[in-house]
């Protein structure tokens, strides 16, 4: 019979030698430990390296010490108790993870797990610092609507106030905030508030609108850098302790020089892409200082190198969200009240979809996806790789765009740009590519349909799906539209057919290249189709060209 015990420790891993009978005060400690940090189970009756020596028998219970471990734990952990018979009976507790505040003991300790450097775990005392951190990942505390009880209203900046005025006027804000006189204006938007008939700041007051100093004294770990590297070379280091819309503008400011423009060419108009979308940097950066954890030392960091663009901040995604379901979780964030003053302001997207901005400055002009892969569990860090644009699908977005007056929807550009990456894909395909539900990328495909941006092939659960000829209107492109395609013998004439009739004339080292045959197979399968009255000659020679008959387009 295969081993139920896992032959090791580990921070979700917990050996206790139970010989002696394990203090309870020590078995509470390891609970409350489990449940401030990722849950896991602790096995009673083995010891440190896995040996199996039993559990006591005033643990043999499993029911009373669940009773017991809730009745000693604030709030109640409910633990699950079971027996594991091996060589030897073994207490198996399980320790959910404690997402309804901070686990203690009855008498007061919280600890929290953590790894040593030899790759074994303990358990240590959370500071306060981490209790404030734990909170705030859990959407129990928001650090930023804390009063600063030792600041008053002198701490306040005028003149950032006035700066908020001005970014207000610029990014299309909450205008109402304007007709206000500034000590309503700070009331209104939550930077200051009245206890014990005293106005006092909050922390989002102080890290908006404080005067250096004060935000020095009172929220030390408010600090951002800008970076540009060449190789190992440092082109730029920039240290801040800002508020955070001058330090948002300082950085916006310095980008600039950084990021080069090329334009697509659309018509008679032009079409500036920035190497990063503006709007995108932006969004990003915003979110930075918006979801950072204030409680731990560290900088909202933007460095550009050679590679491509990062953006990191100290405090990793809060509960509940992952990188795998950023596009689709709930927007939420760690400081509600500062995250909701910057959408008052314009800064932030109002929806709280910021996480939609970023992505779609790549999307819209064909680019590498974002990266957050490098996110841990005390950074979030973004990465925005250096990529050409692709000019077709660009113009293709931008003129959809143009003619229905609004932006594309985020999943229809998730979409499009799939199937430019895997072409003839079915819903199934694409659902699980994009982490959405197949209803959701059906609905999308259909109105992608209609709207001409895609085209579908086949019937039921076997229809495929590519990009619309419109995207491939040039010679070159449309060999690219056309491979799309099953390209089976059978089929070749159809699609030199559909070649034809996307263009206003072929040749034979157009279905060359399009079929990869060689030439005598070409001439032959474009004589059959003459022949036929399909195509009709231009010229004649070597290098005649076709085009659609007469007949073929009345058919």
């Amino acid at each position: 019979m295969p081993r139920m015990i896992p032959l090791k420790e580990s921070l979700t891993v917990e050996f206790k030698s139970d010989i002696k009978k394990y203090g309870d005060a020590d078995l509470f400690e390891d609970v409350v430990a489990f449940a401030n940090t990722d849950g896991g189970d602790l096995y009673l009756g083995v010891e440190d390296d896995g040996t199996i020596t039993g559990v006591h028998k005033e643990h043999s219970n499993p029911i009373t010490l669940s009773a017991y471990i809730a009745n000693n734990t604030v709030p109640p952990i409910s633990a699950r108790t079971e027996i594991i018979e091996e060589e030897r009976p073994v207490l198996k507790i399980s320790v959910p993870k404690s997402y309804g505040g901070i686990a203690a003991t009855r008498s007061g300790k919280m600890l929290r797990r953590r790894m040593k450097s030899d790759n074994t775990p303990e358990n240590v005392p959370m500071y306060p610092t981490e209790i404030v951190t734990r909170l705030s990942d859990l959407r129990l505390l928001d650090y930023s609507a804390m009063l600063v009880l030792d600041g008053t209203l002198s701490d306040i900046d005028p003149l950032e106030v006035e700066r908020l005025r001005r970014i207000i006027l610029s990014y299309d804000g909450d205008k109402a905030l304007l007709e206000l006189e500034d000590e309503e204006l700070l009331k209104a938007l939550g930077f200051i508030r009245e206890q014990n008939r005293v106005l006092y700041p909050t922390a989002a007051g102080l890290l908006m609108v404080g005067r250096i100093s004060s935000i020095k004294r009172f929220v030390p770990t408010a600090q951002a850098s800008f970076q540009v590297l060449e190789g190992t070379r440092v082109r730029v280091n920039e240290d801040y302790v800002l508020p955070v819309l001058a330090c948002i503008e300082k950085i916006m400011s310095h980008m600039e020089a950084w990021n080069p423009e090329t334009e697509i060419e659309m018509g008679l108009f032009r079409m500036p892409a920035p190497e990063f979308d503006k709007r995108a940097f932006r969004e990003a950066v915003v979110n930075a200082f918006s979801h950072r954890d204030y409680s731990r030392m560290g900088r909202v960091r933007v460095a550009v190198t050679e590679e491509g663009l990062t953006i990191a901040n100290p405090g990793g995604l809060i509960e509940g969200v992952t990188v795998q379901n950023l596009l689709t979780a709930e927007p939420h964030g760690r400081n509600q009240l500062l995250a909701d003053a910057l959408k008052r302001v314009g800064l932030a997207e109002k929806t709280g979809r910021g996480i939609d901005r970023i992505f779609e400055g790549s999307l819209i002009y064909g680019r590498s996806l974002p990266d957050y892969s490098q996110t841990t569990t005390t950074t979030v860090s973004l990465f925005i790789p250096r990529s050409k644009p692709d000019v077709q699908l660009a113009k293709m977005i931008a003129e959809e765009q143009n003619r229905i007056g609004r932006p594309l929807p985020i999943n229809t550009l998730f979409v499009l740009n799939m199937l430019k990456e895997m072409p003839r894909s079915d819903v199934k395909q694409l659902s699980g590519a994009l982490n959405q539900a197949e209803t959701v990328v059906k609905s999308v495909l259909d109105r992608a349909i209609e709207a001409g941006l895609v085209e579908g092939y086949g019937a039921g659960r076997g229809r495929n799906y590519i990009l619309s000829h419109e995207l491939y209107h040039d010679r070159q492109n449309a060999v690219g539209y056309v491979r799309q395609r099953d390209i089976d013998e059978t089929r070749y004439q159809e699609l030199i057919m559909s070649m034809a009739n996307n263009n206003e004339y072929i040749s034979r080292a157009d279905v060359v290249k399009l079929l990869h045959v060689k030439e005598a197979k070409a001439y032959v399968l474009l004589k059959s189709l003459v022949e036929n009255g399909m195509l009709e000659p231009v010229n004649k020679g070597r290098y005649a060209k076709y085009r659609t008959s007469k007949k073929s387009n009345a058919l």
